[in-house]
């Protein structure tokens, strides 16, 4: 460290000695002497909240890891931040996501801490997390309170939220009973832990693990084993050591770390979301991510984690089948192994002792025998989103990933809730549901409605599918032909807003085609009458809503990217 606890980061009162005086008298409330600040002093950024339901659990991993940073001889300190939990936020997290990353920011910026330990899970906290140590770029490192063990119904395994929204839709259409879907919901989250399927929690911890910012195998350990309290402990030893050798997050999230991130998403089948997210991860650092790269890497890397939603299998049972570390070790053959992770060594010592039992290859499968030969996710380009929109074929209807059909369409989330169900709707199983104005700007926020409800009329006709497009978000726990982030949204004039009932569009997965099949002049005709919505908030959503970027640029503020230092490219 080049200064010391008495000198770093003074409260100003326009004299330095008397706030290095008070300082100390003030630090001396928690036992500590005032030469141990000298110390490494960590940061423990707590986000701990019993609201946040994913986050109420993760007390006893903070006392872990307050043992292990002092084991390996810091000083650990822990504060709060805004927890997210994508449960009890109206009206999304992700109109709150920018804030926690600010909020992440600002405190590690304005304290005297020499390293940060950031405890993430539920689906916006990680990720604001990583863009927020990512700007103050101090050595930092992730820890996640590690996903639900399996929920259990007659016999049937249950994932939240995939069986949330499976069972809900056959509640709709009258499959299921009063009794049954109560007992259903009670078993649906039985432990502590974020979603145990591969929704945007797991994903972002994967991801996390994948470019080289979590401790290897951490992202999969469930909330209920004894090695995640371990794990919290090696985590506290090793943020000291990052103190020791200055590595901070600009050292190891660079752009070929971050295709590693991107390699390990299309593996494991991840959450949309994370496309969001990693992009703004990079631009707190000025690395370019296009949509354009994801769909590249996507084509070129096998899906060999078979797990919910696109999948069968659950993270504990990932977790026994080796996690993600087995995963990039399959990859290796795709991946840039000499990144540098938390570890202190190239991303290539963390997994070499990585393995998949034999029992449970039918979980983590080899490379050169994978479930699908390409990955999770596609990207969409086209006249009715010009600059992208993302879809997870494997997750669809594969009947539907060639489809043109009349387009019905909503105009608002509201308008959804008040029609949808309204048995004089004019809609068929061929039709195509339209959702506008649920993006970033929109909404405001961008909230996870792309699944849209199929019209209960349909259900009970046995209709469990329908292409269905939007320029919101999907969570990543949802299934179904849904193509989401359609950029630029409706209310910026994207031409996703310009779409009429009636109107015919075309998709083709296969082709990444998403098109618009009304006449360039019709459109122009539309485009001179539309308006742009007023912008009525006032506060953060206002602010928020003014400096929003698109789906396509990671959702972030645009006066938190930093300049461009590197364009990405693949291998």
């Amino acid at each position: 460290m080049t200064d010391t606890n008495k000198t770093k980061k003074l409260t100003s009162y326009g004299d330095s000695g008397f706030s290095q005086f008070i300082r100390k008298a003030f630090n001396r409330h928690l036992g500590f002497d005032p030469d141990d600040y000298e110390k490494p002093v960590i940061g423990i950024c707590n986000t701990k909240s019993e609201i946040n339901r994913c986050h109420s659990h993760i007390q006893p991993l903070i006392e872990a890891i307050k043992k292990g940073v002092l084991l390996a001889g810091g000083i650990p300190l822990e504060f709060p931040t805004i927890s997210l939990g994508e449960i009890n936020t109206s009206p999304t997290t992700m109109l709150y996501r920018n804030l926690a990353a600010m909020d992440t920011e600002e405190m590690i910026r304005a304290q005297p801490i020499d390293g940060v330990v950031l405890i993430g899970g539920c689906d916006k906290v990680t990720p604001s997390q990583l863009m927020g140590a990512a700007s103050a770029d101090i050595p930092s490192i992730m820890i996640t309170g590690g996903p639900m063990n399996n929920g259990e119904y007659e016999g049937r395994t249950l994932g939240a939220c995939s069986d949330c929204r499976f069972f809900w839709q056959e509640y709709r259409g009258g499959e299921i009973d009063d009794n049954q879907i109560e007992e259903i919901n009670e078993a649906l989250a039985p432990t502590a832990g974020h979603c145990m399927v591969m929704g945007s929690a797991s994903t972002m911890a994967v991801c996390s693990e994948a470019i080289g910012m979590m401790l290897p195998g951490g992202a999969a350990i469930p909330a209920t084993e004894n090695k995640r309290l371990n794990h919290a402990i090696e985590t506290g030893k090793k943020i000291v050591e990052l103190v020791e050798k200055e590595l901070t997050p600009s050292k190891i999230i660079t752009r070929k770390s971050l295709e590693n991130g991107i390699r390990a998403l299309m593996a494991v089948g991840g959450s949309t979301n994370a496309v969001i997210h990693l992009t703004a991860v990079a631009g707190r650092l000025g690395i370019e991510l296009p949509l354009d790269l994801f769909d590249q890497l996507s084509r070129t890397t096998p899906f060999i984690a078979n797990l919910r939603p696109a999948g069968q299998y659950q993270m504990e049972d990932f977790y026994r089948a080796g996690g993600t570390p087995a995963v990039l070790k399959e990859l290796k053959p795709l991946l840039h192994l000499d990144e540098l992770t938390v570890t202190g060594s190239p991303l290539r010592d963390s997994i070499d002792d990585a393995n998949v039992p034999e029992v449970y290859r039918n979980i983590i499968t080899r490379f050169d025998a994978p479930l699908h030969t390409e990955g999770g996710i596609a990207v969409l380009k086209g006249n009715l989103a010009p600059n992208g929109a993302v879809i997870k074929p494997k997750a669809a209807s594969q009947e539907l990933l060639k489809h043109s059909g009349r387009a019905v369409v909503f105009s608002s989330s509201q308008d959804l809730e008040k029609r949808i169900d309204d048995p004089e709707l004019d809609i068929s199983p061929d039709d195509i549901l339209i959702l506008q104005n649920t993006g970033p700007v929109g909404a405001p926020g961008m909230p996870e409605a792309g699944m849209l409800p199929i019209p209960n009329k349909l259900l009970k006709q046995g209709v469990r599918d329908m292409v269905r497009i939007s320029d919101a978000r999907m969570s990543g726990t949802a299934f179904g032909t849904v193509i989401l982030h359609v950029a630029p949204e409706s209310a910026v004039g994207g031409p996703i807003g310009l779409v009429k009932t009636g109107d015919f569009i075309e998709l083709d997965v296969e082709n990444r085609k998403l098109e618009l099949l009304v006449s360039e002049e019709e459109l122009e005709k539309r485009r001179s009458e539309w308006e742009a919505p007023v912008i009525e908030g006032r506060g953060y959503t206002k602010l928020y809503q003014e400096c929003v970027l698109q789906a396509d640029r990671g959702c972030d503020f645009d006066f938190l990217l930093a300049a461009t230092k590197e364009k990405a490219t693949t291998n």
